[in-house]
């Protein structure tokens, strides 16, 4: 049990300081946007274009992880997420879009390289648990980006701020090296299989009913999670009349509850038996929540608008614990971090087409509402997959 307790603290801490450069972006952009000279909308394209990348980089997570070992790729992973988002400090357009690229290298083989750690450690009993623990690495970095970064801009200007968090992941890409043979050690004795190219990992997805419906869906489900993570700073900035440092604790409450989502229902779905009816609710109240935030204005008390964010988040950051364990459970162990990485995949591009999407409504119309709501509308879609029970049969 020790053995799996400092496992999942190193899993997530890595997860929750790659998570920090990309969300930590978002805090910036109202302040960054006048040494950019682009407008602080824009973040949603950012945002696209990491998990552009991120799309193309994690199926490979499980092939790299079974020539490398999961601890060397997190060192990797660490590295770019690191050095992309120093590159940010440089505030030129051309270079933000490396930064982003760079990042997105970093954050796609970050969850294949966890679940390998993970899954040969978990008793069948408590995996939803300990891997929504994991995932949860992913909105404690949100939420630290929300409330530091508005700490450290009362001390240091946005471009040093920026080098901070990097320097961040540079030293713990450092320390990890202390425990890579603990953790590796399996890859010595590992044969080398010829690595599956990026169509074969598809066809891995796509020819599982399982895992096809369950990766379909979340295309959906993660592009809602980042639509709120990029826009609801920019958002409550600008439409709801906040502070940057309200809305930067604003994004903290979601991230906090996506943090206490995560775990919770988890521990729901261990119980019930049932990640799939878990799955399907949290889409419908996710999609609530989009309804609710596209009518936000400045006359809404700031603990409503605290109240709302933190059932948004618990819904849209709060799912995705679940959703990794549910591949755990359909995959056979040996192929946990083939099937996560290409599934993800399927994740991320939704993440790349719904942010633009939502900042290309928000560029024609002027309207967050009208965004919100189309959001909400193509995830309330979603969700219902998870209640058609012949759908999921094999």
């Amino acid at each position: 049990m020790t053995d799996l307790i400092v496992a999942i603290v190193l899993t997530l801490l890595v997860q929750a300081m790659i998570s920090a450069t990309v969300v930590a972006p978002a805090v910036l952009a109202p302040v960054a946007q006048g040494d950019i000279g682009i407008a602080a909308s824009w973040i949603g394209v950012f945002t696209s274009l990491i998990y552009a990348t991120a799309t193309l980089s994690a199926p490979l997570g499980g092939t790299m992880v079974a020539r490398q070992g999961a601890v060397r790729v997190s060192q990797y992973c660490l590295l770019f997420a690191g050095t992309g988002f120093a590159l940010c400090a440089l505030a030129h357009p051309f270079v933000l879009v490396a930064g982003a690229l760079l990042i997105g290298c970093g954050y796609g083989p970050i969850t294949p390289a966890s679940s390998e750690i993970l899954a040969a450690r978990t008793p069948p009993r408590i995996r939803n648990l300990v891997m929504s623990i994991r995932q949860s690495g992913v909105p404690v970095g949100g939420a630290l980006a929300g409330v530091l970064v508005p700490l450290l801009l009362m001390a240091l200007d946005w471009q040093a701020t920026v080098l901070v968090i990097a320097a961040s992941c540079f030293f713990l890409a450092i320390l990890l090296q202390a425990v890579r043979e603990q953790y590796d050690s399996a890859r010595h004795d590992a044969p080398q299989r010829p690595r599956p190219s990026l169509m074969a990992l598809m066809r891995m997805v796509f020819t599982h009913a399982e895992l096809r419906r369950a990766a379909l869906t979340s295309f959906a489900y993660g592009g809602i999670q980042w639509c709120l993570a990029s826009f609801v700073v920019v958002f409550l900035t600008e439409r709801g009349a906040l502070s940057l440092s309200n809305a930067g604790f604003a994004l903290s409450a979601a991230m906090t509850g996506g943090i206490v989502g995560r775990v919770l229902w988890a521990a729901v779905a261990d119980y019930i038996g049932n990640a799939r009816i878990v799955l399907g609710t949290l889409g419908i109240v996710m999609s609530l929540s989009a309804f609710v935030m596209s009518q936000v204005s400045p006359d809404w008390p700031l603990a409503a608008i605290f109240v709302l964010c933190t059932v948004f988040g618990a819904s849209a950051i709060g799912w995705n614990g679940v959703y990794i364990a549910e591949i755990a459970r359909i995959m056979p162990v040996d192929k946990v971090a083939l099937a996560t990485g290409a599934s993800l995949a399927v994740t991320y591009l939704g993440v790349v087409v719904t942010p633009f999407l939502f900042w290309l409504l928000l560029t024609v119309t002027g309207s967050y509402a009208v965004a919100f709501i189309v959001v909400g509308i193509l995830t309330f879609i979603a969700s219902l997959a998870y209640f058609r029970r012949v759908s999921w049969q094999a």
